[in-house]
């Protein structure tokens, strides 16, 4: 049987029922150090939806292997994008975070939500996030991974960790999930927007390639949706910045291990394309919501050299939407859409006082039974 956590603080008995909004990201190791890596990829990599392998053989493998070469090699690959101010994946997340709050606020006033940022795997903890709003009286929870495009992977996990701790509190928020926004409008048109201001600056190159992150191909056959999303925000977007099949291309990066993953594979493609004389790429990817390792070191930095090693032209990468305005807008107008029906607060002041006054009382007469026996 489960043991329920929860006291008359914690289940918040004396407060204002509180309404939160949870963007998650998937997360950051604290420092770029072997050691802060060893500790992220050991809880990164031991989910099992992000690595569909019987657990025992996985274990040996992550432990055995995996977290005996690759923190150094990693703490290698984030030392040459970490900024003064830390991770850019935090720090982009937090400042979305913040931006997209206050323009809830704005709409909303009064009755507008808490909105917080919580991590899947690294800080801030999600659960630790979870317990503080807890404490905090929480009675309606909307969660938003920030995937735009829905993957067991990514988007699943987020789920499994939400409902795992709240397996273990005794009064239950209302729970309402995003599962993605690879079609909304808003985002489509952010990304539009951000290409159009990338060619205004830079010039347009010969080709623009979307590249999205990777995964086993035989997640897709044995029913995840990401690629088909995938293939839905490109086609959008090409509608939207009128390109053709030619100018346009979608390609997966990212990928780690022997087997087969969703293709084609940006880094070959880019090598085919420079040895084929192609001139200028543009880059833009699209599944990330923020910039991180796999954006700004990946693509920026690694997948630029192999395009010029091969004989290319140079490689202009578009950063994510982060939080510029329009990506702001559109996660504020998703979150507005979502909490309809949830406001005002279920309870007013003197339902709470009431409630508090009666806990209050049933502690009292608690305390003397005690006593006399």
């Amino acid at each position: 049987m489960p043991s329920y956590t929860g006291n008359t603080e914690a289940e918040g008995h004396g407060g204002k029922p509180l309404t939160a909004v949870v963007l998650v990201n998937l997360g950051t190791p604290d420092a770029p150090t072997a050691s802060a890596l060893r500790r992220y990829l050991g809880e990164f990599l031991a989910d099992p939806r992000v690595v569909e392998t019987p657990r025992w053989l996985w274990w040996l493998i992550l432990h055995g292997v995996i977290l005996r070469i690759r923190p150094a090699r990693s703490a290698r690959a984030y030392a040459k994008v970490w900024t003064e101010q830390g991770s850019p994946l935090l720090v982009g997340s937090q400042a979305l975070t913040d931006a997209v709050a206050a323009r809830v606020r704005a709409a909303l006033g009064d009755q507008a939500p808490v909105v917080e940022l919580a991590m899947s795997y690294g800080r801030p903890n999600l659960r630790e996030v979870l317990e503080s709003l807890r404490t905090r009286g929480l009675r309606r929870l909307l969660v938003v991974p920030l995937y735009p495009q829905y993957s067991g992977s990514t988007t699943a996990s987020v789920f499994d960790a939400v409902t795992q701790c709240l397996q273990q509190w005794r009064w239950l928020p209302e729970l309402r999930f995003i599962t993605d926004y690879y079609r909304e409008p808003g985002y489509i048109g952010a990304l539009a927007e951000s290409v159009r201001e990338h060619w205004q600056t830079h010039g347009r190159g010969e080709r623009l390639m979307l590249s999205f992150h990777g995964i086993p191909r035989r997640y897709l056959l044995n029913g995840d949706p990401y690629y088909c999303q995938c293939q839905v925000t490109a086609r959008l977007l090409r509608e939207a910045l009128q390109l053709t099949e030619q100018e346009m291309f979608v390609s997966f990066q990212s990928r780690v291990g022997r087997e087969p993953w969703l293709q084609p594979y940006t880094d070959l493609t880019l090598g085919e394309w420079g040895k084929a004389g192609v001139g200028d790429v543009d880059v833009l990817c699209p599944g990330f919501s923020i910039d991180c390792l796999e954006t700004l070191e990946e693509i920026a930095q690694e997948n630029a050299e192999t395009f010029a090693h091969a004989g290319g032209g140079q490689l202009r990468y578009i950063p994510a939407l982060n939080h510029r305005p329009a990506h702001v807008d559109t996660l504020a107008a998703l979150i507005q859409r979502q909490l309809g029906g949830w406001l005002p607060p279920v309870e007013d002041v003197l339902d709470v006082d009431a409630r508090g006054a009666r806990v209050d009382r049933i502690k009292a007469e608690q305390a003397w039974l005690e006593m006399q026996g």
